[in-house]
């Protein structure tokens, strides 16, 4: 147990948002055709946000006038600001702030170091300095306080919070030799407790198999409430995800949040059928020098935990499969007080992550956690 002497505390992604950052798909190593595809959910998905949060969606100087003309034609436009802001790829949840409050009233966002999840270990992708400037940018151009933490490698899907002192990493990720080589785990540790208000940090081994984060956390479990965890999930045993998953499974029921309650732990399973890349969708890519390429029949993460959480809603993917309406009404019980908006998450996935991904929350200020989301 760490105490957290800073009072800092990054609240719970089911708790209330002033609003939410997303970053227009252009990368052709990413998204396919040009992201015709990906450009389209990535609309749909910023008017089901703008419904009931204020929507940020960042571009480049290029592309600002095709997101203004793509967003306009939706319901919800009105409550969405395009920004120009540069970036080398879409994942806002990665190179976006980490929003922290310091008290009740005032919020920051961290900035983190990103190398694109491994730098010359394991990155992705070798140019990446447009994505590390993204969130100190957004943060002054919004008129936000900014933390730079730019000796720290830290990406947002690494990390989950139950606002109340508890988080949630993976071994697999945050112990890479592509993050923090220099760091002890327990060094790794007081730097989240530090930063975040954590004051336990429960270490899960492993993520989504092939996940090639390094197997964020977000892919794998998520909190819906303090002391309530939705985990992927899968019966076959045959399936290489079985071990990672039991294994999560084991330690969660075992251990305690920051405050001494158990966890209530919801299974959700991953898609029946394994999604993996197709031909066309292989055809669709353009990769530059250096750059992690796919291949034909490649694995995807592909993960119903990889959900987003708005103020009113419950944006989950769904990947054509027959486990996609068993996810839905897993989490219509799980989440009683908001609708759950089925989202076609195909052009996503094949990016190489999901819409919690893409999508990087702002908390809002002045509100009592507790009374707001229970």
């Amino acid at each position: 147990m760490i105490t957290n002497e800073f009072k800092m505390r990054m609240p719970g992604e089911f708790e209330p948002h002033d609003g939410c950052i997303m970053i227009w798909p252009t990368r052709p190593g990413s998204w396919i055709y040009d992201g015709r595809d990906a450009k389209r959910t990535f609309s749909e998905i910023a008017d089901a946000i703008a419904k009931d949060e204020h929507l940020y969606m960042l571009t480049d100087e290029e592309h600002y006038q095709e997101v203004v003309t793509k967003l306009s034609e939706k319901k919800h436009f009105s409550n969405m600001t395009v920004m120009i802001v540069d970036s080398d790829d879409s994942w806002a949840r990665d190179v976006g702030p980490t929003f922290v409050l310091d008290s009740p009233t005032t919020r920051c966002g961290i900035s983190w170091k990103f190398n694109a999840w491994g730098g010359d270990y394991n990155g992705l992708y070798q140019h990446y300095d447009k994505d590390d400037r993204v969130a100190k940018t957004f943060c002054e151009a919004t008129g936000e306080r900014v933390i730079e933490l730019s000796d720290f490698v830290l990406e947002g899907g690494s990390i989950h919070t139950d606002g109340e002192g508890t988080i949630l990493t993976t071994e697999a990720c945050l112990l890479s030799p592509g993050r923090n080589p220099k760091l002890s785990r327990h060094e790794i540790e007081q730097m989240l407790c530090k930063y975040l208000g954590g004051e336990k940090v429960i270490w899960l081994p492993h993520g989504i198999w092939q996940d090639e984060t390094d197997e964020h956390v977000d892919n794998m479990c998520a909190f819906i409430k303090p002391g309530v965890v939705v985990l992927a999930w899968t019966d076959d045993e045959e399936d290489p995800q079985y071990e990672y998953s039991k294994q999560a499974y084991d330690i969660l029921s075992k251990e305690k949040d920051a405050k001494g309650r158990k966890f209530e732990i919801i299974k959700l399973p991953i898609p029946k059928n394994p999604v993996c890349i197709s031909q066309y969708e292989y055809d669709g890519f353009v990769f530059e020098e250096g750059e992690e390429q796919r291949e034909v029949g490649e694995r995807l993460a592909a993960s119903y935990v990889n959900f987003y959480i708005s103020n009113q809603s419950i944006l989950v993917p769904q990947f054509g499969d027959e486990h996609d309406r068993l996810a839905v009404n897993i989490l219509k019980d799980a989440f009683p007080g908001r609708e759950i908006v089925p989202i076609s998450a195909r052009s996503i996935i094949v990016g190489g992550g999901n819409i919690h991904c893409i999508t990087q929350q702002i908390p809002k200020v002045k509100c009592c956690p507790k009374q707001d989301y229970e």
